[in-house]
């Protein structure tokens, strides 16, 4: 028996969309302020957060949203939060889940972009590392509680494995990718089940002729866009269409889409390289998702419109395919999931999915950030905190935090 699609009590907690959308804006804004390390490390915090302490949905129920969200183009921690905000509290929950934790980065990249110091020196360079280090002891924690629940016998610990080493060796996103299709392949083989698990079906409020309809939107703006560049001739939808066409051609989120922004800006002249990196550099100090450097880079653009016109325009731009794929994608996978082959295909899924956390965690969390033994104590001491004495997350944060300006001025090179 699988003990993981045992869900009963825990899908009436989840409920059906009907829940407060300022419940969900709350707790995902409070995800925004405080979600250091990138989407691996914000796969962590969700975890934490809604599976561990909030319960609304299980850890099946999330590991089958993540590995779906590493199929789609776009931000996938992203992708994942809105799924959540969807499934609690319907379409206002799902756009209030991204509003929640996208709007405080971005603000605090407009304001960048408008002169807001950036962090110099050894406190602020230290202050970098010690957030830095929060993301070892999140991912850890992640990889931890996943592996209990999701790879409980030697097979499915066996392709978790395979996947952690496949991944290391090569860490592209088509690696990615495959990895995640090589594990549907063994699910298939070898985790199933003599007799078929019946689970619920996950509360998706999403019709399939909404999901079409996003579909076709997606690919109608991919298309589209650049014809209308070349009639209208506007600088607002040639920019539009610049964010649009990064954000719909990324795949494995994050930091895989700086080539494809630059390509699209600095290229033809609308930001200089200078400017572009310190807008790259600057959002790796502030939580939320990286995907928020557009807000920056629309404030700073050359042509008409930017500052917070240019923002809204770059922040809306790359984060719409990726969410119209996902919502387009949701109702299919909900009625697939249910099915005997594709729970088997699920088990070795999951098991991929925590390969690849695990991948992550010594690469790019932990050869980045753990160089002394004092950082492996921080990062220690975050991860019993997390697993042991289960601390808000916020008080490991600014633990690490105030660690890492300790130790910046005891040690250079930070």
């Amino acid at each position: 028996m699988m003990p993981e699609f045992d869900r009963p009590q825990v899908l009436k907690v989840i409920g059906h969309g009907s829940h407060s959308p300022l419940e969900v804006l709350r707790a995902f804004f409070k995800l925004g302020l405080m979600s250091f390390g990138g989407p691996i490390a914000h796969i962590g915090y969700f975890r934490d957060e809604f599976v561990a302490r909030r319960r609304w949905l299980d850890d099946a129920t999330y590991t089958d949203l993540v590995a779906l969200c590493q199929f789609l183009p776009g931000p996938a921690s992203s992708q994942v939060g809105f799924s959540i905000g969807l499934i609690r509290a319907g379409y206002v929950g799902g756009l209030a889940a991204w509003t929640g934790f996208t709007l405080p980065s971005a603000v605090a990249l407009v304001l960048f972009a408008y002169g807001a110091p950036a962090l110099v020196g050894p406190v602020g360079l230290g202050l970098l590392h010690g957030l830095k280090l929060v993301a070892v002891a999140i991912v850890a924690q992640a990889v931890c509680g996943m592996a209990r629940t999701l790879c409980p016998d030697r097979r499915r610990a066996i392709i978790a494995a395979v996947a952690t080493l496949l991944t290391l060796y090569s860490g592209s996103s088509v690696t990615q990718i495959g990895t995640i299709l090589l594990g549907a392949a063994a699910g298939l083989l070898v985790c199933r089940s003599p007799v078929p698990l019946s689970i619920a079906p996950m509360p998706m409020p999403v019709s399939r002729r909404v999901g079409v309809a996003s579909l076709t939107t997606f690919v109608l703006l991919l298309v589209g866009l650049p014809l209308m560049v070349d009639v209208a001739s506007h600088p607002g939808v040639a920019l539009f269409d610049a964010f649009y066409r990064s954000g719909a051609l990324v795949f494995g989120g994050g930091h895989v889409v700086l080539p494809l922004l630059r390509e699209a800006l600095v290229v033809p002249g609308w930001v200089s390289d200078g400017t572009f990196l310190a807008g790259y550099g600057a959002a790796q100090a502030v939580p939320g998702p990286l995907f928020t450097f557009a807000a920056y880079l629309g404030a700073v653009v050359r042509p008409t419109p930017h500052g917070v016109a240019g923002a809204t325009l770059g922040l809306v731009g790359i984060f719409l395919p990726g969410m119209l794929v996902l919502v387009g994608t949701l109702p299919f996978w909900s009625a697939l999931r249910s099915r005997a082959k594709a729970q088997a295909a699920m088990r070795g899924i999951n098991a991929a999915v925590v390969g690849l956390l695990g991948a992550a965690l010594y690469d790019p969390v932990w050869i980045t950030s753990v160089n002394t033994v004092g950082d492996f104590g921080v990062a220690l001491m975050g991860f019993v905190l997390l697993t042991v004495w289960r601390a808000r997350p916020l008080l490991v944060v600014v633990m690490s935090a105030v660690a890492g300006v300790v130790l910046g001025q005891t040690h250079s090179g930070y």
